[in-house]
């Protein structure tokens, strides 16, 4: 691959994540995280989206933080910062086709599970806050895909949309800062650095232009669609690298 096009690929996918993180407060790490995996392997791939997740849950919090429920917080991030250190352990560690086996399936399978809605007593209260936080950490910091599970939590718990967001933008931050700091950051160039940073600025304007004007209903779509390409394409690749 070119280094031209590799940065083409690159920008494509950080302003697609950015561009519906905005609209749909989620998704970065469903819709990007696949798609740097397969150009940067699977620990810089992760690793990337986590500081993207910094990023973003960074610059929402500014207009939001005054709506982050603290208490409700705190199991959550505790649990998550336990289990962070064996994600980061698990991508170090595993052989990359089957890391990519399993990123792929962990990004299909969480598709599936938002779509279904799924509902059970186990993930409500301060036990579903800690089995959620666990599960979360484990998969952001090996995946880059830790928004689902605090997803279903917040479905479970009965949280609305607007109860949501500010919460989960927090969370994205914390928990994001720990996964990088027990991993370091990826190695990229400065030009792919400061690529990202640019297309990243971009995805978010126009995230930001299109929230007013795209049906809830049909971002959720796109979001879901996007992502299980990215899950489904990332599992091929593991499996054709066995």
């Amino acid at each position: 691959m070119s280094p031209g096009f590799f940065l083409l690929l690159l920008g494509s996918a950080v302003f697609v994540g950015s561009s519906v993180q905005r609209v749909t407060g989620l998704g970065f790490g469903l819709v990007a995280a696949p798609a740097l995996v397969l150009l940067l392997g699977p620990v810089d791939g992760v690793t990337l989206a986590n500081c993207a997740g910094v990023v973003i849950s960074g610059i929402g919090l500014t207009t939001t933080w005054r709506r982050v429920r603290l208490r409700s917080m705190v199991p959550l991030v505790a649990a998550a910062a336990v289990t962070v250190p064996l994600g980061a352990y698990t991508a170090r560690t595993l052989p990359e086709p089957v890391l990519l086996i399993s990123m792929g399936v962990v990004v299909t399978a969480a598709v599936l599970f938002i779509v279904s809605g799924y509902r059970t007593g186990s993930l409500r209260g301060t036990p579903g806050a800690l089995a959620a936080g666990a599960a979360s950490g484990f998969l952001n910091s090996s995946a880059g895909v830790g928004g689902p599970a605090v997803s279903l939590y917040a479905i479970n718990a009965g949280w609305t949309a607007r109860e949501f967001l500010p919460n989960a933008q927090f969370y994205g931050l914390v928990v994001n800062l720990i996964s990088i700091g027990a991993k370091g950051v990826p190695e990229l160039s400065g030009s792919a650095w400061s690529l990202c940073a640019a297309t990243m600025a971009v995805g978010l304007v126009v995230g930001h232009l299109l929230a007013s004007r795209l049906p809830e209903r049909r971002a959720r779509a796109v979001l879901l669609g996007l992502a299980l390409a990215g899950g489904l394409v990332t599992t091929l690749k593991g499996l054709l690298a066995l």
